[in-house]
């Protein structure tokens, strides 16, 4: 037996640092491969480069306890004399207090230590948890709010949706299935468990066979249910997300190492990024223009990018072993995910910051691979006890197992249209204004956005090109100023045809309504939902559309 105490990050990393080999048992480590072992090329400030190339935190250099395997952090140590903070400030990013056995990093009263050597500003909002959404901070004094589309609950001060209550999607051994939150009702459609994502506006549920590198569609309107399938890869799909705003489909690929992007129609594939280890699941939030995706493989991590893969950044690189599922909380503008390897679920700002813990192991968290964000909570499944549960999204409190005796749970979604807003295309953010759309151009290269050309013959149809909705380019004045001319002119010459009609002509027969035929434009629409119509949804159907209370 050995009292020697190591950090989280040397649990279940391939070696065993205990000397009997406690760290890496498969009582503690459970089935999870131990992660492939490669050294950095360099550390970072507040790190300690051993001998061998490994990087251990600077604050574990001469405390008389080896950290490097070749036990070179405790070589050269002269206690008495050496000031660790007179280098590099001891990686403190603002103050440093040496000690009689090593150093301290410190903050000022606004910011609170991340790690050990980096502070960050106190967000108010984050740290106290006590909004679902917006959070004002006026004078120490918290005021919540709700974003458009959601109600305060008077009671709980919870941000409800509005209108019909959410569906829970999820997929098993047994097909890709529904659950209303109340009813309890299920639909099976296609086995195969897998991620699963979907279209809001007209009820389509997309979803992958995990084992077959298949992804398939289906509507949730349309009678009998009938999978199309979309997409057909080599080797897994570990994850999958919608742009519902720029209709494309990301999926994430282990074998060939990328995030890869195609239209709805599964039509214009191309790898987007590549060169991953092991990516394993993928986020979009196309309101802000970010992608997310995970890798479990190399050097385990979180990243980003704009959604073309271009302004690609590392989120989260420390504390990591093998992050399996990605889902953002868009009215907070966080992302969470599940680690496999701390068996724990947390959370980040968009930015990188203010990173928390909310859900650790608590028998439920043994083998997840969807997980799903909703109002107030977070829902996931787990394969080894076979259940869909829920739990506060702030502390991960409110434990609720939804469904249990679920045979290989997969992909988890929440199906309702609140969970995808309206908002402006890429092109139609500040700085960039079209008047003929954003066109979203795949070619082999990469995705391009771009403003477009009035539609041709010969440009219609050119696969991997869609258009979105125009930017507004008149201010409201000269727009009305201009439709006012028209209505004019419209009147005046319907009088002055009228006038004449009356006068010089004789009407040989009499029109009706059936002499006219109406014939559908062919003035190109710029706004085109994906497959089906919003016009398939609504207060006349409810029951076909599962959404009723």
């Amino acid at each position: 037996m050995s009292d020697v105490c190591l950090p989280r990050s040397q649990l279940c990393d391939g070696r065993n640092d205990c000397k009997d080999g406690r760290d890496e048992t498969r009582k503690l480590c459970g089935s999870v491969q131990p992660r492939p072992q490669s050294l950095p090329t360099s550390c970072a400030a507040s790190e300690f480069r051993c001998r061998d190339g490994e990087c251990i935190r600077h604050a574990w250099r001469c405390d008389h306890s080896p950290d490097c395997s070749d036990g070179s952090d405790e070589d050269d140590c002269d206690i008495g004399d050496q000031d660790e903070c007179r280098v590099n400030n001891g990686g403190c990013s603002h103050y440093c207090l040496d000690q009689s056995v090593g150093f301290l990093c410190s903050c000022p009263a606004n910011m609170k230590l991340v790690g050990d050597s980096r502070c960050e500003e106190v967000d108010s909002c984050l740290e106290s948890d006590v909004c679902d959404q917006l959070c004002v901070d006026i004078n120490n004094s918290l005021t919540c709010k709700c974003h458009e589309g959601y109600h305060m609950n008077a009671s709980s001060g919870e941000c409800r949706a509005n209108g019909e209550e959410a569906q829970l999607v999820f997929t098993s051994s047994k097909g890709i299935q529904l659950r209303n939150a109340e009813s309890k009702s299920l639909a099976a459609y296609l086995p195969g468990p897998g991620p699963v994502a979907v279209v809001a506006s007209n009820l389509t549920l997309y979803w992958a066979q995990r084992e077959q590198g298949s992804i398939y569609r289906i509507s949730v309107n349309k009678k009998p249910h009938e999978a199309i399938l979309v997409v057909r890869v080599q080797g897994l799909v570990s994850g999958l997300a919608i742009d519902w705003i720029h209709q494309l489909l990301y999926w994430t690929s282990p074998e060939e190492g990328s995030v890869n992007v195609a239209l709805l129609d599964g039509s214009s594939q191309v790898q987007l990024i590549t060169g991953l280890y092991d990516p394993s699941a993928v986020a979009v939030d196309p309101l802000r223009g970010l992608l997310f995706w995970a890798q479990c493989g190399g050097s385990p991590k979180v990243e980003k990018s704009s959604l073309d893969g271009s302004s690609r950044a590392d989120v989260v690189t420390s504390l990591i072993q093998q992050p399996v599922a990605l889902t953002l909380d868009m009215t907070r503008q966080l992302l969470y995910w599940f680690d496999q390897g701390m068996r724990s679920i947390s959370r980040i700002s968009l930015d990188g910051r203010h990173r928390k813990t909310v859900v650790e192991s608590n028998g439920y968290l043994d083998r997840l691979f969807g997980l799903a964000v909703f109002e107030g909570f977070l829902y996931w499944g787990d394969e080894v006890t076979g259940s869909i549960c829920r739990a506060n999204k702030h502390s991960g409190s409110n434990l609720q197992v939804l469904m249990s005796n679920v045979t290989s749970p997969g992909g988890v979604a929440l199906l309702h249209p609140v969970l995808q807003p309206h908002g402006p295309s890429v092109c139609g953010r500040p700085g960039m204004t079209c008047q003929h759309g954003c066109v979203v151009d795949l070619h082999p290269d990469g995705l391009r956005f771009s403003c477009g050309s009035p539609e041709t013959k010969e440009n219609s149809q050119v696969p991997g090109i869609f258009s979105t909705a125009p930017a507004k380019t008149l201010p409201d004045a000269t727009f009305a100023g201009y439709l006012s001319l028209i209505m004019f002119l419209a009147v005046l010459l319907v009088g002055t045809a009228l006038w004449w009609w009356r006068e010089e002509l004789r009407p040989s027969r009499s029109l009706t309504l059936q002499s006219f035929s109406l014939k559908e434009s062919r003035v190109p629409l710029i706004v085109q939902p994906p497959s089906g119509s919003e016009a398939d949804v609504g207060p006349g159907n409810p029951s076909e559309a599962g959404l009723g209370r």
